[in-house]
């Protein structure tokens, strides 16, 4: 199976995606814990107060090299957790020419469209419960709500500016 997609069409700059290379990639999400309600507060607290943490810790502490049992724990979460990556990064560094107004998904056996603005929202599952998307895959569409979770459109193949 081809773990490699791309973003074409009215694009500025078609993006060429490994599929593959995501689950090393720091702006992953885990599903497991993503639509949580505790998870959705969290991350809306957490986007404001990050950098003021990390500041906050390095002048007091210093510099802190990674623990081995830190190391240990995210290969084990990699190895098990079920992953996905927001869209907006790579549609924003496509740049889509200001005529582009949709989003397609093409797949398998049909393109599913929508629109482009909703496009930077959209999750894209790369893993599940640690293995990559082999049999429908390589990714799966999720909607930013969840509502899609149990029925996400698979089989996508590319993604499509018009």
């Amino acid at each position: 199976m081809d773990m490699i997609m791309t973003i074409k069409g009215k694009v500025k700059f078609p993006i060429t995606l490994d599929v593959g290379s995501w689950i090393f990639d720091d702006r992953r999400v885990d599903l497991d814990t993503y639509f949580s309600e505790e998870e959705k507060q969290e991350r809306l607290t957490e986007s404001a107060t990050t950098v003021s943490k990390h500041w906050d810790r390095t002048v007091k502490e210093g510099a802190i090299p990674p623990q081995k049992t830190r190391k240990r724990y995210e290969k084990a979460k990699m190895l098990t957790s079920t992953f996905a990556i927001k869209l907006a990064p790579f549609l924003e560094n496509a740049e889509p020419t200001p005529d582009a107004s949709i989003l397609v998904f093409e797949t398998d056996s049909e393109d599913v469209s929508i629109p482009l603005e909703e496009g930077y929202n959209i999750l894209v599952q790369f893993s599940n419960k640690g293995k990559a998307l082999k049999e429908d895959g390589p990714v799966y569409i999720l909607f930013p709500d969840g509502s899609n979770l149990d029925q996400p459109i698979k089989n996508v193949k590319a993604f499509r500016v018009e």
